[in-house]
């Protein structure tokens, strides 16, 4: 599911912005773009995340504008900065011709500058506030999409229901037009057959015969009988309208249903003996495609 929040806070050490996007993904990809002084904060908050979105790929982005004023609770870190030095020694051996780091390079490079513990405390505590907030507004959004793709899903489930409920009463009516050609059809074979051998054939074999034409007939009518496959397609959309009606996460349980749904229209195509029943699996399986790319994107 798709959403978007941006919260921004005030602190004592400068602004705080958290901004929060994602786009539809059947699984959680979490991607985060952190500002280097605030990198150890990231397993927070990809826990905070995790704890409330369950599909999309989100990413994170949280960066920090520090004010000039708070420079008393900063201090260098010497034993970084002596460790850059001997780097630097080491590749101007290597490379003569190389150019020295400036100071603002070396101030600028992850670590050098740290914070007091105070301050860098006050900061977690900032930044986890405002992952909150940010996480609050953007559950919203995507609630707001979800109620959206509700109303269309189960608009297509009442197209469903209006389709099963049109076709069951031809099911019987498709069987007994189906046995009553075939029958007269194999009782024409018949008669010319018997015709054909002078009317020779003896009585017992004619009934033999339309005995066998009535078996044929009757196996062949069970066969494209839908009857069963109409009941669980109702069973099925009520379920899936039960699960949308119930909330939550429900985009896995709507996989399965989907894949259900498309199995039994898929089996009222491959037996459908009216022109009309071909048709209807064809629109349910439309409508079921149409579904099954929008459940996808639900948590």
């Amino acid at each position: 599911m798709t959403g978007y929040a941006v919260v921004t806070r005030e602190t004592g050490a400068g602004t705080l912005t958290v901004e929060l996007k994602s786009v539809n993904s059947r699984f959680l990809d979490l991607q985060f773009r952190i500002n280097d002084d605030l990198r150890a904060m990231e397993p927070a908050i990809r826990e905070a995340i995790m704890g409330r979105v369950v599909r999309g790929k989100v990413e994170c982005r949280l960066s920090f504008g520090r004010k000039a004023s708070v420079g008393a609770s900063q201090q260098l870190n010497a034993a970084l900065i002596e460790a850059l030095s001997e780097m630097q020694q080491k590749v101007k051996q290597q490379m003569p011709e190389a150019a020295a780091m400036s100071v603002s390079e070396v101030l600028r490079w992850p670590g050098v500058i740290e914070e007091s513990d105070v301050a860098q405390d006050a900061l977690a505590g900032d930044v986890q506030a405002a992952v909150t907030d940010a996480l609050d507004a953007f559950v919203a959004t995507r609630a707001r999409e979800g109620a959206a793709l509700q109303a269309m899903l189960l608009a297509r489930v009442d197209d469903m229901e209006a389709i099963v409920q049109r076709i069951t009463p031809l099911v019987p009516q498709a069987i007994a037009q189906f046995q009553q050609k075939a029958t007269e059809r194999m009782k024409e074979a018949l008669g010319l057959a018997a015709q054909s051998g002078n009317g020779n054939t003896p009585a017992a074999s004619h009934d033999e015969a339309l005995e066998r034409i009535r078996q044929e007939v009757t196996l062949y009518g069970i066969r494209i009988d839908v009857a069963e496959e109409l009941s669980r397609l109702s069973a099925h959309l009520t379920e899936t309208r039960h699960v949308l009606k119930k909330g939550g996460q429900v985009g896995k349980r709507l996989d399965f249903m989907m894949q259900e749904l498309n199995r039994e229209a898929n089996t009222v195509g491959s037996k459908a003996a009216l022109k009309e029943l071909s048709d209807a699996s064809m629109a349910m399986k439309l409508l079921i495609e149409q579904m099954r790319e929008q459940v996808q994107n639900l948590e």
